[in-house]
């Protein structure tokens, strides 16, 4: 049986896997003279990011001031890049909070964020960096021209308690070339105005092994490359044994010679389908779908099944970082040992 003493369903993370692409992905950066920033919305455990500090990052990416809040709870981590527009009273005043105990910066991509940061960082001894979000292609927040990066860095230049830090992109699949285009034509624009572009953060698990063609960039911001998921695998960023997070299920039921079903549904794997067909890849078993979720019943389909209650299986999600979302705590492993179990610091953290 596999992991006998863990109760099912569960949420594995083999370790050695995990610390096996810290390094290299941290390696290939440093090949190519790339700074590290890894998003920790993948994983949301402080033991992983100061591992990856250790490796060499720079600092880490967080998306909600509640992350970074949680991730830096234990006080080794000091540099953090929140990569979302901060908006309203209630978070500027902890992001102000934030800002007096970590190293801190921010993104904006119009000028009612950027406002409401002046507004609440007047008076600060520091002034908050700021970086312009830029739409390269992936549609969704950020300035959609260089000339309007150029004009919103001119407009951060412009107001007290913030300075303009550089550029930051969530990049679309694929289009190095027309990233690089993008950054290098707004760089020009704002230096062209006298400003220096200190910082151009870019990246995302993707097109992590083409992180060099976009050479603009000072920064890599990168998350699901930590455990590696099925998407990642159908795309040829990873093999496999890449995966470091599984989630573990016991079969239930065998109501046909074609068909199981198994403890874990939709509030462990997820209803993320990734244009993927199938809930996630079952390991030595490629030949069974996990073709249906409902909250507590994942339905496994074969040509036969060859399972029977009480059997235990492994499933590579096909999104690994909504799976660690749903849990409270992960059950660390290294091959086939049990290390045992980490609350996850940073899950539900939404605000």
């Amino acid at each position: 049986m596999i992991f006998p003493d863990i109760d099912t369903p569960a949420v594995l993370v083999d370790l050695d896997i995990t610390e096996a692409n810290i390094d290299r992905f941290q390696g290939y950066c440093a090949k190519h003279g790339l700074s590290v920033r890894p998003h920790i919305k993948t994983h949301k455990l402080p033991m992983l990011a100061r591992r990856q500090l250790e490796a060499g990052a720079i600092g880490i990416t967080c998306q909600k001031i509640s992350e970074a809040e949680a991730m830096i709870a234990e006080g080794s981590i000091d540099d953090v890049l929140i990569t979302f527009n901060i908006f309203g009273k209630a978070k500027l005043v902890r992001l102000r909070a934030l800002s007096e105990k970590v190293r801190l910066s921010v993104v904006a991509d119009n000028t009612d964020i950027v406002d409401g940061l002046a507004r609440f960082f007047a008076d600060a001894p520091n002034p908050l960096g700021v970086l312009v979000e830029c739409d390269t292609g992936a549609e969704r927040c950020g300035v959609t021209t260089p000339a309007q990066a150029r004009d919103l860095a001119r407009y951060i230049d412009a107001q007290p308690g913030v300075s303009f830090l550089g550029l930051m992109t969530y990049p679309p699949v694929g289009q190095e070339v027309k990233v690089q285009e993008w950054l290098t034509q707004a760089k020009h624009e704002i230096e062209e105005i006298g400003l220096p572009v200190h910082v151009v953060s870019h990246g995302g698990s993707p097109g992590m092994w083409k992180a060099q063609d976009v050479p603009i960039a000072t920064e890599y911001r990168i998350g699901t490359y930590i455990y590696n998921d099925r998407s990642l695998q159908a795309r040829g960023i990873c093999t496999w044994e890449d995966c470091a997070l599984s989630v573990l299920a016991t079969v239930i039921s065998v109501p046909a010679d074609n068909r199981a079903v198994i403890d874990a549904g939709s509030k462990v794997l997820t209803s993320d389908l990734l244009g993927l067909e199938g809930h996630g890849h079952v390991l030595g078993r490629p030949d069974i779908l996990v073709q249906s979720l409902s909250e507590e019943h994942g339905v496994l389909k074969a040509a036969k099944i060859d399972l029977s209650v009480g059997d235990r299986i492994q499933i590579i999600p096909n999104h690994a970082c909504v799976v660690t979302n749903m849990v409270d705590q992960i059950e660390t492993t290294r091959g086939d040992s049990a290390l045992g179990s980490v609350p996850v610091a940073a899950r539900g953290k939404i605000q």
